[in-house]
């Protein structure tokens, strides 16, 4: 069954008492809102961030605790620790009508445990793994204080440049939509109120990731068909699942900055979408409409934010220094300042702050989640899953593929390059640093210990740093590499690299570590790149040079473990890529599910008078969806149970897949769609669904998959989702070239 029909059916079957309760809390709410001063009110919509371990810049702006007593803040970020939680709701009980603080903090992918980087988990294509490191977070997040996580980002990102493209899924809406589904479920658990939980949140609304030429902050520009048909069903899967708030983008959309727009917030949003959370902004959004030039001065930027729908005010100050004004001059309705209220009260309600506003500041439970084994070991299975085998060619003399390895050979192995003993760079942006990471965070080179049980066998050397143009060390790589059997290098982007405010005009490896790999490569033995990093890179000369390369992203805690294993064949290979990596940068924005033209592309030998390059191939250099194993798997025909589809009804496609080789492994079987012809230009091909699957070697298992009307409709150009009559190709294999094919008519 469709995953949006599943929750809506759900949602019918939600029992009375549910209702009830909510009835409840909403006159609870309005009980406490007919008590509260007008500036009362406001103070709840406003929040601020502690002083520590800020995630934008920090205002001084005095005595914010004073701000606690008077009411006049609603909520924090950046505020971590049970002690330090209960110590600032202590003095929001001090306030006239003890309103308890909210406390949020970006919780993107661990908190005291650090799992891979979002998009890096999306690689496993394993949504109930993604939903458990989710969980994993909630639970450590929640006994530390914190009732609520800036997370999942849910934008699609087509521009590799863009930084934030690692705090996502990748540019597929449909993966997008179940992973956010996920991870929302993850991190609300059983429900907001249970201490295990936190509220999640889905950001950034909306289409941050079509920022123009991959820059941060940056203008987009797009069609409102396009915005519903790529770019929102990944928030629409996270309200559907829950989701507790959203979060505004900095972008302006279409001229519009998306904090003061109401077409987003009060039509879409709250309007055709119904819901009923909070819509808290980006670090001082509101505010920046006054750089946008979409806002006079603050005071008109917060008139505009509130009428537009943004509920609540991070950091601009803009809502607590001119909301009262505003509403008394009649500028702002008192019932949108009173619903904006509402929605944060009924959280605080929700999560049973008011019966006890120290439940979640626990520090017995916070130790007890501390250093839980359990948690590591999750760490260490979805940094696994989360690999990605990129080439695994025979190499001579043996003629066999380089990996796996095996821990028993009596080989010496070089570990080279400036990532092989790197800690923090493990966790990659958007993660937290303790005091213990040191012995905490598994390097490789640790990770290879742990593996062999000694380093006897290995040997090290930097060779360079991550940037800069230093190529000392090359002397002592190469002197290492000439007394080794097998050289790893492992080489990328540092953890900072990539994220926030990071965008990059160049994606090749920075600094000279290519020329190192060049220089390994040069030596005659048997080379594995590893390449870790937060976002696709370009890095032809290896794709073609090296015979065994292995995207290992940024991969949390346990990251040196995990590469043990995948390059041990203690666990064979099972990622696919979320996201296409480009030839060149000139390829940006790069995706594949790109639409049918007039003169379409037809090889990257015949280039004239088509879509196409004169310099360049159009073929990316790996394709969305791609990923190897060290097995093979071989795919039957399609079989469909129809050759035509009355509208309203589903059908089945069916392939069966073979284990062909020596190793147990799993394969993502993906499914994609074509409508030929529409009345507007389809894409050329689309992914509706996929399962993971397990087969022992010879082993063989037929994948069915139902495609229902929702997986065969679009938005036309009136914005009514619609499915067509016409011809349909269905293609079934490991990525998004599959070429197993079979069609089908809409009647």
């Amino acid at each position: 069954m469709n995953f949006f029909r599943l929750v809506l059916l759900s949602l019918t079957l939600i029992p009375c008492t549910l209702f009830a309760q909510h009835s409840a809390i909403d006159k609870k709410v309005d009980s406490l809102l007919s008590l509260m001063t007008l500036e009362e009110k406001v103070g709840q919509l406003n929040q601020l961030s502690s002083d520590f371990a800020a995630t934008g810049p920090i205002t001084k702006d005095g005595d914010k605790q004073d701000r606690v007593r008077q009411g006049k803040i609603g909520s924090y970020l950046n505020v971590t620790g049970a002690a330090r939680t209960r110590s600032l709701q202590e003095i929001a009980m001090q306030s006239r009508l003890r309103i308890p603080l909210l406390f949020a903090q970006d919780v993107i992918h661990g908190y005291r445990t650090i799992f891979p980087i979002p998009l890096a988990e999306a690689a496993s294509w394993d949504l109930a793994a993604m939903e458990q490191t989710a969980r994993i977070a909630a639970v450590e997040a929640a006994a530390s204080g914190i009732h609520w996580t800036f997370a999942p980002m849910v934008d699609i990102a087509r521009d590799p440049r863009w930084g934030r493209v690692m705090e996502g899924a990748g540019e597929d809406s449909y993966l997008a939509s179940l992973i956010a589904a996920a991870r929302v479920k993850g991190f609300q658990g059983k429900g907001i109120g249970n201490t295990d939980a936190v509220m999640a949140c889905a950001k950034h609304f909306a289409a941050y990731g079509a920022a123009e030429g991959g820059r941060d902050y940056n203008s987009v520009d797009m069609s409102v068909r396009k915005l519903y048909e790529v770019y929102l069903p990944p928030f629409k899967a996270a309200k559907e699942a829950g989701v507790a708030s959203f979060m505004n983008s900095f972008n302006d959309l279409n001229g519009v900055p998306a904090t003061g727009s109401s077409f987003l917030q009060r039509k879409i949003l709250k309007g055709d979408w119904g819901f009923k959370g909070i819509v808290v902004s980006d670090w001082g959004s509101v505010g920046e409409m006054v750089n946008h030039g979409y806002a006079a001065d603050l005071k008109d930027a917060a008139r505009i934010a509130m009428n537009a729908g943004s509920d609540m005010d991070m950091e601009s100050r803009a809502y607590v220094a001119h909301l009262v004004e505003l509403v008394k001059d009649k500028k702002i309705d008192t019932v949108q300042l009173n619903d904006a209220v509402k929605r944060v009260l009924y959280k605080k309600f929700e999560l049973g702050l008011f019966e006890d506003p120290y439940r979640f500041s626990d520090e017995k439970r916070e130790q007890a989640v501390w250093n839980n084994p359990a948690h590591l070991q999750v760490a260490r299975e979805m940094a696994r899953k989360s690999i990605v085998l990129l080439k695994n060619d025979k190499f001579t003399p043996g003629n066999q593929p380089l990996l796996p390895l095996h821990s028993g050979s009596k080989k010496k192995i070089a570990l080279i390059g400036p990532l092989v003993k790197a800690i923090g760079d493990n966790n990659g942006f958007w993660s937290y640093s303790w005091p213990d990471d040191s012995t905490r965070v598994v390097s490789l080179w640790q990770g290879f210990i742990n593996k062999l049980g000694n380093a006897n066998s290995l040997t090290y050397a930097k060779g360079c740093e991550i940037t800069g143009s230093d190529t000392t060390g090359f002397t002592a790589a190469r002197k290492t590499a000439r007394e080794a059997d097998l050289i790893i290098l492992s080489i990328g982007e540092s953890a900072i690299m990539s994220g926030e405010a990071k965008s990059r005009s160049q994606l090749q490896l920075p600094g000279v570590q290519e020329q190192l790999v060049k220089e390994m490569v040069a030596t005659g033995k048997p080379v594995i790149v590893l390449i870790s990093a937060g976002r696709p890179l370009v890095f032809n000369w290896i794709a073609d040079h090296v015979p065994a390369i292995v995207y290992t992203w940024w991969l949390g805690t346990q990251a040196g473990n995990a590469i043990a294993d995948v390059l041990f064949g203690d666990y064979n290979p099972s990622g696919k890529l979320p996201i296409t990596f480009p030839r060149s940068e000139g390829q940006i924005p790069i995706y594949y599910n790109y639409l049918s033209t007039g003169r379409p592309f037809k090889s990257d030998t015949d280039n004239t008078y088509v879509t196409a390059y004169t310099d360049l191939p159009n073929s990316p250099r790996y394709v969305f969806g791609y990923g190897l194993s060290y097995t093979s798997f071989q795919y039957s025909s399609v079989q469909l149970s129809a050759n035509t589809l009355s509208k309203g009804q589903s059908m089945q496609a069916r392939v069966t897949v073979t284990n062909t080789g020596n190793y147990a492994g799993e394969e993502v079987v993906q499914l994609y769609l074509q409508d030929v012809v529409g009345s507007i230009v389809r894409p050329e091909r689309e992914l509706k669904a996929f399962e993971k699957i397990r087969l022992n070697p010879g082993e063989s298992r037929e994948v069915i998959f139902t495609l229902d009307p929702t997986a065969l409709s679009f938005f036309n150009e009136k914005l009514e989702l619609v499915a067509e009559p016409g011809l349909f190709h269905v293609y079934i294999g490991g990525n998004s070239q599959a070429t197993q094919k079979a069609s089908f008519t809409l009647l």
